[in-house]
């Protein structure tokens, strides 16, 4: 059973994961223009695993900021995880004891999550090792190759292969809005807010982590009140 499971989960990270390894490749890149080694920006991708704060880390590290700069901006743009985490939370199966949230809670991730909390059976560990462990090892090859070998690519192949993400957060969302209107009516309503925040000028001063958090909160906050669960 464990073992089935398991295979469930890999076989769902096989997108992600391929995903991981482009978006990842750039990081690579600019983590070296930055001025890392291969091994350093390696060992970055292998225990943060947050795209966002990875490259508004490697921009902190260029501009020769502080470590408290690095730290608050870490802690916002991430901020969105605990979101993530209590949501997730309620799908858990019993087996999910403290000590296996605290380990698999490092993979948790915005594209992890999608695929998790849209699964109909509780997550398992096993499910979840196996969801987790293909993405986690697509972002650290990833990192690594386009540390070493980023430079032998033109500048059109790189810019391309940072847009692999997207495409991935399309079709984590497309599947669940086509199944249901109300999450179309909820996703719908997270695009108009995060266009409202970008496009409008009064809102330049929201950060791009706190921004993710404030669609979030408001539109899973309308869904809950607009299509309560009994």
């Amino acid at each position: 059973m464990k073992k089935s499971v398991f295979i469930t989960g890999l076989r769902d990270g096989i997108p992600i994961a391929l995903g991981y390894l482009a978006v990842s490749f750039s990081f690579g890149i600019a983590a070296v223009a930055a001025g890392l080694s291969p091994i350093e920006a390696l060992l970055i991708s292998m225990t943060n695993l947050t795209s966002a704060g990875q490259f508004a880390g490697i921009g902190i590290i260029t501009a020769g900021g502080s470590y408290f700069e690095l730290a608050i901006s870490q802690f916002i743009i991430n901020l969105r995880y605990s979101l993530m985490g209590i949501s997730l939370s309620q799908r858990l199966d019993k087996s999910f004891t403290r000590v296996k949230r605290s380990v698999l809670g490092h993979a948790l991730t915005d594209e992890i999550f999608g695929v998790a909390v849209s699964r109909t059976k509780p997550v398992t560990p096993w499910y979840f090792f196996g969801l987790a462990l293909l993405p986690y090892i697509g972002w650290s090859i990833g990192t690594g190759l386009g540390a070493v070998f980023g430079e032998l690519l033109g500048e059109t192949l790189r810019d391309a292969l940072s847009v692999a993400i997207y495409g991935m957060f399309i079709a984590i969302i497309i599947p669940e809005a086509r199944a249901s209107i109300r999450m179309t009516v909820i996703i719908m309503l997270a695009i108009l807010i995060s266009c409202m925040i970008y496009y409008i000028p009064f809102f330049d001063f929201i950060s791009d982590g706190f921004a993710i958090i404030i669609c979030a909160v408001i539109a899973s906050a309308v869904g809950a009140l607009a299509f309560p669960v009994k």
